[in-house]
């Protein structure tokens, strides 16, 4: 399964991707239009900092997710690809998924969990790395990651 990894070493912090990931989610799919939906979309990739370097913050859909563990209700779930899903019509608003995700990487919306979906409308790629200026963000598998971050150091 393709997953989306940050080089934080090119991360510049624009928040690109939380711009793209706002408008993906949105019901026109415009950044113009999207901004006057009477219900505002919501980023699924939130950017943070350290004390020096900037980082998207977004789920990981781990192999053994301590998110799917801990909802009592089922919304968080894994489908046929493996991708880590939240279905909002079963989510109680417990909190536990965000407690429990060693990435932060769950928010709250009003009394749901949010969290990366991997762009299900796309096809071809992930807003945000598409967005992605420096190309901090690419999609992948984890031995292409740590086969990517191997090559750059030389």
């Amino acid at each position: 399964m393709e997953k989306i990894f940050c080089d934080i070493r090119k991360c510049l912090g624009c928040k690109s991707c939380e711009i793209a990931c706002g408008v993906e989610h949105s019901t026109s799919k415009n950044i113009f239009k999207s901004i006057r939906e009477e219900k505002k979309p919501r980023q699924r990739v939130i950017v943070r900092s350290t004390t020096k370097e900037p980082f998207p913050l977004r789920c990981h859909h781990c192999e053994e997710a301590p998110c799917i563990e801990a909802c009592m209700s089922g919304a968080m779930y894994k489908d046929e690809k493996g991708v880590t899903r939240h279905d909002p019509d079963k989510c109680v608003g417990c909190w536990m998924c965000i407690m429990v995700c060693p990435f932060g990487a769950i928010s709250r919306q009003e009394s749901l969990a949010l969290k990366c979906d991997l762009c299900p409308d796309r096809e071809d790629s992930f807003a945000c790395v598409e967005a992605c200026p420096t190309k901090a963000l690419f999609a992948g598998t984890w031995d292409e990651f740590k086969k990517r971050l191997g090559q750059e150091k030389r």
